[in-house]
C-alpha cells in the first residue's frame, strides 16, 4: 500500500495545522475585541456579516483561476499576504491609528482571502495524498481541525493578558511559517500538465459557466451538493439557536453550553482517531452516509430537551457522526471530481452550502419570534433528515458510484 506521510503530504500537514492554530486564537479574540472596543451588537453582526460576506462570492470567483493557475503558489501567496495583515493590523493597534471602519474594511479582505484560500486548499490538498489513502488523510485534517478549537479558551487568556497587538503578531508569524512550509512543497501540478498560457477574461467566463455546467452533468455531485445545501441551512439555524438557549434556560448557561458542546469535540477527536485506523465497507458507503446523515438530524433534533448529561452523550455521538459524514463525503468528492475541475467544484459548492447556512441563520431568527426555541431547531433538523432520504435515494445511482468509489 502506498505510504500517506510522504514529504508533501506532511509538509501540507504541518502548514495548515500552523497557520489554523494562529488563525483560531486571533479569530475568537478579534470577535472579543470587536464587543470590547464598539460596546454595541449592532457594531458586532456588522463585523461578523462583514467577514462572511466574501464566502458568498469569493469561492465560485476563484474556482476557475484555481483550476487554471498554481494551487501550490495561491496558497503560500495568500498565507504571506495574511501574514502582512495581520501585522498592520497590529502596527495600526499600537500606533493608536485605529478605528472601526478600518478594523472592518480588513476584515473583508481577510474574508475573501479566507474563501480563496479554502477553494485553493480543497483542491489542492488531495493532490498530496497518495492512492488508497484518502480516508486517512481527511481523517487527519478533520481530528487536526477540530483539535485548534482548544485554541479558543488560550485565546481568550491570551487577550485579557497580553492583548490584541501580540496576538495580531502570533498570527502573522503563523501565517509566515506556514507560508515558508508550504513554498517546499513539490510542483506536482507542473507535472500534471497544468498551464500557463494567457488567460482572458472570455477565457475566465467560460471556465466559470462550464463549471457550472460540469456539476449539472454530474447528477451524483449535484444531489450530493443539493442536499448539503439543506444540511448546512440546519448547522446554520443551530449556531444561532443553542447558545441563547443554554444562556436563558440555565444559570451561567454558557458553561453548560461549552461543557455540552465540549463532547462534540471529543466525539469529533476520536471518530477522526478511529476513521484513521479502521476502514468503512466500502460497498456500502452510500448506505452508511445516508444513515449517518439522518442519525444526525434526529439526536440534533432532539437532544435540547434531555437532560444535561443525556445531551452530552448526544453530543459526543453527533460528534462522532458528525466527522464520518465529514470523510465520507470529501474523501469521495474529491477523489471523483477531476484535478482540472476541483476548484470550479469546491468554490460553487462553497458558495452555495454558505448560502445554505446565512439562510438557514436568518430564517431560524425569525422563527424564534413566533415557535419555542426547541421547536425551531427540530423544525430544522426535521428538514434536514428529510432532504437526506429524499434528495439521496432520487439520485443514489449518481451518488453511489461516488462514495462507494475505492479511494
Amino acid at each position: 500500500m502506498n505510504r500517506l506521510w510522504t514529504k508533501d503530504y506532511t509538509i501540507i500537514t504541518i502548514g495548515s495545522v500552523v497557520s489554523m492554530l494562529g488563525n483560531s486564537m486571533a479569530g475568537f479574540a478579534m470577535s472579543l475585541f470587536v464587543l470590547d472596543y464598539t460596546q454595541s451588537p449592532l457594531y458586532y453582526a456588522i463585523y461578523m456579516f462583514l467577514y462572511t460576506l466574501p464566502q458568498i462570492a469569493a469561492p465560485v470567483l476563484a474556482g476557475p483561476l484555481m483550476d487554471r493557475f498554481s494551487r501550490r503558489r495561491t496558497i503560500y501567496m495568500l498565507d504571506f499576504a495574511s501574514a502582512a495583515i495581520y501585522a498592520l493590523l497590529a502596527g495600526l493597534m499600537r500606533s493608536g491609528f485605529f478605528n472601526f471602519w478600518a478594523f472592518a474594511s480588513v476584515t473583508f479582505m481577510i474574508g475573501t482571502i479566507h474563501s480563496a484560500y479554502t477553494v485553493a486548499f480543497e483542491s489542492f490538498y488531495p493532490m498530496l495524498v497518495s492512492d488508497g489513502n484518502y480516508i486517512k488523510a481527511y481523517s487527519v485534517l478533520s481530528t487536526l481541525e477540530t483539535l485548534v478549537l482548544v485554541m479558543i479558551p488560550v485565546s481568550t487568556f491570551l487577550y485579557k493578558t497580553v492583548g490584541m497587538v501580540w496576538l495580531m503578531l502570533i498570527n502573522s508569524a503563523c501565517f509566515c511559517t506556514a507560508a515558508v512550509f508550504e513554498t517546499q512543497i513539490s510542483d506536482v501540478e507542473g507535472r500534471n500538465g497544468r498551464s500557463g498560457s494567457k488567460y482572458t477574461f472570455g477565457g475566465y467566463m467560460e471556465d466559470m459557466k462550464e463549471g457550472m455546467r460540469y456539476l449539472w452533468k454530474e447528477k451524483g455531485l449535484l444531489h450530493i451538493t443539493l442536499y448539503f445545501i439543506f444540511c448546512f441551512m440546519a448547522a446554520g439555524a443551530s449556531n444561532v439557536i443553542t447558545l441563547p438557549y443554554f444562556k436563558a434556560g440555565y444559570a451561567d448557561g454558557e458553561y453548560v453550553y461549552m461543557s455540552v458542546w465540549g463532547f462534540m469535540v471529543l466525539g469529533r477527536v476520536l471518530g477522526g482517531m478511529m476513521h484513521y485506523r479502521l476502514h468503512l465497507p466500502q460497498e456500502h458507503k452510500f448506505t452508511i452516509a445516508v444513515c449517518v446523515y439522518v442519525a444526525i438530524s434526529i439526536l440534533e433534533g432532539t437532544y435540547l430537551y434531555l437532560p444535561v448529561a443525556v445531551m452530552r452523550l448526544s453530543c459526543f455521538l453527533q460528534g462522532i457522526l458528525g466527522v464520518t459524514s465529514y470523510n465520507i463525503r470529501i474523501s469521495a468528492t474529491q477523489s471523483y471530481v477531476p484535478d482540472n475541475r476541483k476548484g470550479r467544484f469546491n468554490g460553487t459548492f462553497l458558495m452555495l452550502t454558505t448560502i445554505g447556512s446565512l439562510l438557514g441563520q436568518l430564517l431560524a431568527g425569525l422563527l424564534t419570534e413566533i415557535m419555542p426555541i426547541r421547536g425551531v431547531l427540530s423544525l430544522f433538523m426535521g428538514i434536514s433528515g428529510a432532504s437526506a432520504i429524499i434528495i439521496m435515494e432520487k439520485g443514489k445511482n449518481g451518488i453511489k458510484p461516488i462514495y462507494n468509489k475505492i479511494q
